[in-house]
């Protein structure tokens, strides 16, 4: 139905396909749990990857490897190999696979601060390791920074929204360009939705990935607020000076937002020379600093407008 309404250069698809095929590979793994009387049992999962890197480091969603007691990784051209979980990361939905060197395909991560709705991609996702390459679904772009709840997990920001078919199993899988690029990696779907599916963009996936490879997980910088973001409706109903950046909900006792005198009902407008239109910006802006840097903030309290100055800390929140 896609292809009658949008004009795509089907040979360009078949391109994209052929390369994206060579780093797509499925994630299987084998979960023990117990019955009713206790009585522990294998469980096989099934799930997608991407090759992160030609030494071997395969990237694919945490909820596909959690608590897994074995993976195994098998690749485009069928040849199956033991992995090691290197790490994960509960917020972003990422974890991270090791294995053996073997001249793999890496893939080529697009910047996605440049997608733009409407633009065309393609779901990738291998589950069963099948022969004749992994399975291929089409569409757009229908939204970007997107949050969803994880079921029974965290809120996931800064996500892709897309109406290609991501199917169970296809978690983990690329969600790629017309160039066979990696714009992001497919999370979740909502089954009520009508085929919504759900990806984290690439640039996370780059960044998360290389903590991991780094250090074993992700070591977050945090401020230590809760915050919502401003908008119109709630600066008239409040009376408040602007109309755009972080509303201070609440602040975490000994936090650094704590000792930089940062209150609840604060407004947080900007960090260092970087304008915060919204809780995504500020998260955005952080996330490019390291625990022990020191941040300028430009925060509207009532009438007045200051510089507050706060030392990160590591996120206690693993």
């Amino acid at each position: 139905m896609l292809f009658n309404l949008i004009p795509i250069d089907e040979d360009k698809v078949i391109k994209a396909v052929e390369r994206a095929s060579r780093f797509v590979v499925s994630v299987n793994t084998i979960t023990l749990v117990s019955d009713f009387l206790f009585h522990s049992m294998p469980v096989s999962g099934l799930g997608s990857g991407i090759v992160f890197s030609s030494e071997g480091y395969i990237v694919t969603n945490n909820h596909v490897i959690s608590n897994a007691r074995k993976v195994s990784v098998t690749l485009f051209n069928g040849r199956v190999q033991e992995g090691t979980i290197v790490g994960s990361d509960v917020l972003t939905d990422v974890a991270v696979v090791k294995v053996p060197k073997s001249d793999l395909t890496a893939a080529e991560f697009y910047d996605s601060d440049m997608l733009k709705v409407g633009q065309f991609v393609l779901a990738l996702g291998n589950p069963f390791g099948l022969a004749g390459g992994p399975t291929v679904t089409a569409g757009v772009i229908s939204a970007l920074k997107r949050r969803i709840q994880a079921q029974g997990g965290p809120l996931i920001e800064d996500l892709i929204q897309t109406d290609a078919a991501i199917n169970p199993g296809n978690s983990g899988g690329p969600l790629v360009n017309l160039e066979g690029q990696v714009v992001a990696m497919s999370t979740a779907i909502i089954p009520y939705a009508q085929g919504i599916g759900f990806a984290i963009t690439s640039n996370t996936i780059k960044r998360v990935t290389d903590e991991i490879i780094r250090y074993g997980r992700v070591i977050r910088p945090w401020l230590g607020i809760n915050g919502i973001d401003m908008n119109r409706g709630i600066a008239e109903y409040y009376n408040l000076a602007v109309d755009f950046g972080v509303l201070v909900v609440s602040v975490v006792s000994g936090s650094p937002a704590d000792y930089a005198g940062l209150n609840e009902g604060d407004i947080i407008v900007q960090v260092d020379k970087e304008r915060v239109l919204s809780l995504s910006d500020l998260l955005k802006q952080l996330w490019k600093r390291r625990a022990g840097e020191e941040v300028a903030l430009r925060v509207i309290r009532g009438e007045r407008e200051f510089i507050s100055k706060a030392r990160l800390a590591e996120s206690p929140i693993s």
